[in-house]
């Protein structure tokens, strides 16, 4: 397996963890989706695959990358394992860029001084990735600045840094919300024409079920730092089991569907909010007294697991 995370809880102060008990995988040529709300710890999984933790944070658990445990590293292991194995695109990518430096110097940089390559290399390096993500015209893109650049081209410049060292595991925090429609589009038909051709490994984090769906293998969703369901994308968006997931799809709106949205009541815990039980019971239509005083159980479902009391497991098939 790529990527296998085992039971991960991750605690930086309040009435609750971040992540807890978080179990995951992706394996090699693979997009793993990994839904949710804003708050419900979906950048801190990412993170935390490159131990890109805050201070105060306390990690239990294991991020094995490879085989190796991310969070028992050394520092010059941590480092060859951001230089070239797993790599991550940022939501924001004015964020990933100084602007007061031309794009081919944020290409260069990481291959000339991390990766040890000439500048002469670095650069046609930085033209061949400039050209296979779709940039028009590479020569020129190298000398501008980020002011210079659409949110698109940006977009493309991100993606082209992120695959400069070949990584086995590419991390794609929300990569594409700060994006229209059509170049949306545009940026996950690259993503994924060039996951597949290089056989990359793709955490796909994002907060649009509908989009997990259609572009995902398997799907993971999270709440309060819980996996409340995983399983085939196909799978769980024809038939959520867990009431949390059939919140998220009947509140987003669809083209041509008539049903009006129905917003989940209520809002997500902060880390301030402690629980004994169900982390989704005070939101959920359908609780009952044990999903406020006890954790829902992990139940096997068609493909997967979720986790909720009202769930009864189902037999293996035969």
């Amino acid at each position: 397996m790529l990527l296998e995370i085992r039971n991960l809880t991750i605690e930086a102060g309040g009435n609750r963890p971040i992540l807890r008990d978080v179990a995951l995988s992706v394996a090699r040529g693979e997009v793993v989706g990994l839904v949710g709300e804003s708050g419900s710890g979906k950048s801190t999984i990412a993170r935390a695959v490159l131990r890109l933790l805050p201070q105060n944070a306390a990690a239990r658990g294991q991020v094995l990358v490879e085989g190796q445990d991310v969070l028992s590293l050394d520092d010059g292991g941590l480092r060859s394992l951001r230089a070239a194995t797993v790599s991550m695109i940022y939501q924001d990518p004015r964020s990933s860029l100084n602007p007061v430096r031309r794009i081919g110097d944020f290409l260069t940089e990481r291959m000339v001084h991390t990766l040890g390559r000439g500048r002469k290399e670095a650069r046609g390096r930085a033209l061949e990735l400039l050209a296979a993500v779709g940039m028009r015209d590479p020569e020129l893109r190298m000398r501008q600045y980020p002011h210079e650049l659409s949110g698109g081209m940006l977009q493309r410049v991100v993606i082209a840094a992120a695959l400069a060292a070949d990584p086995a595991l590419l991390l794609a925090d929300e990569a594409t919300s700060a994006l229209d429609v059509t170049t949306q589009a545009e940026t996950l038909a690259l993503l994924r024409g060039v996951q597949a051709e290089r056989e990359l490994g793709m955490l796909f984090i994002t907060h649009d079920l509908h989009l997990a769906a259609a572009y995902c293998d398997r799907i993971y969703v999270l709440y309060a730092g819980t996996v409340v369901e995983s399983r085939p994308a196909s799978a769980l968006f024809a038939d959520p089991r867990h009431p949390y997931t059939a919140g998220l799809l009947a509140c987003t709106p669809e083209l041509g569907d008539p049903r009006p949205i129905k917003p989940i009541p209520g809002r997500p815990p902060s880390l301030d909010d402690a629980f004994a039980g169900c982390p989704f019971a005070p939101r959920c239509a359908h609780a009952v007294a044990a999903c406020a005083s006890s954790p829902p159980p992990s139940v096997a479902v068609e493909g997967g697991s979720a986790a909720c009391h009202l769930i009864k497991e189902e037999a293996p098939a035969c």
